[in-house]
């Protein structure tokens, strides 16, 4: 797996996913970022200080993202000024025009995975809208109970208690949905999605929530719905998560619905 690292006055350098440059260190995974069994190291990782991500270039579309929101990241009213990611290759990834006349055609918004609005308080937030981050996503779906997922992860963090939420989303490819009609580039749009939180550094110690939804879930679906198991979601997207965790510590939560969809409302 190529790894790329991009820092704010630092350019970008090939180097291990866990730097500190200029006394700056990214931290988006705290338990270990995930590990793509099925990419056979072909996807590039990069990471920034918004986020870390896994592009495939077969998909044309990151197979996770992981990011973590505090309480000085969040921050509404930004714009959204869409561009190629200029760490990948135009053959792996998107551009601006591929998506034209998806909405009309496939009723999909441009959909981030790590959210616009829970971190555009970072400095490099301009990278939320770079291609390699969003994905064609219905916008029942990205309007709806995605959209109310991505609220009560940053609502977390009113809690006193809570400092830091850690995130890792990502697509789910279990049937063919369509292609965009823009591109001939080859690429795979995502059938569902997944997510994984817990906070302040510890899913053992705090619980977690796992969920996941499909393309075609409803604009009024109550995101509780859609609660699951880490077993599952690496089950059925072929990812290991929390690599850095003792496996028995891991397994002894990862096959039940964790607890931390309790603090998000659910039941």
């Amino acid at each position: 797996m190529k790894l790329i690292s991009c820092f704010i006055f630092a350019g970008s350098i090939s180097s291990s996913y866990a730097d500190n440059l200029q006394g700056i260190a990214i931290d988006n995974c705290a338990v270990g970022c995930p590990i793509d069994k099925a990419s056979n190291n072909q996807n590039v990782r990069i990471v920034r200080s918004t986020y870390t991500l896994s592009n495939n270039k077969t998909t044309k579309f990151a197979d996770w993202v992981a990011y973590k929101i505090t309480k000085d990241s969040i921050l509404g009213g930004q714009s959204r000024n869409w561009k190629a990611d200029p760490e990948l290759p135009p053959t792996d990834s998107l551009s601006p025009s591929d998506y034209t006349g998806a909405n009309a055609s496939l009723k999909v918004d441009r959909g981030h995975q790590a959210p616009l609005s829970g971190l555009a308080g970072r400095t490099d937030s301009e990278t939320l809208n770079y291609l390699s981050n969003i994905t064609p996503q219905k916008a029942e779906l990205n309007q709806g109970p995605w959209e109310k997922l991505e609220s009560k992860e940053k609502n977390l963090l009113s809690d006193p208690s809570v400092n830091e939420v850690y995130v890792v989303t990502g697509p789910l490819y279990e049937r063919y949905v369509g292609t965009l009609p823009g591109t001939t580039k080859q690429h795979t749009i995502p059938s569902g999605y997944f997510k994984v939180i817990f906070i302040n550094g510890n899913p053992i110690a705090n619980g977690y929530g796992a969920f996941i939804m499909d393309q075609d879930a409803s604009r009024n679906a109550n995101f509780c719905n859609f609660q699951t198991s880490l077993y599952e979601i690496e089950q059925r997207s072929g990812i290991v998560f929390w690599s850095n965790l003792v496996k028995s510590h891991k397994d002894s939560i990862k096959n039940s619905r964790g607890s931390l969809s309790k603090k998000m409302g659910c039941v």
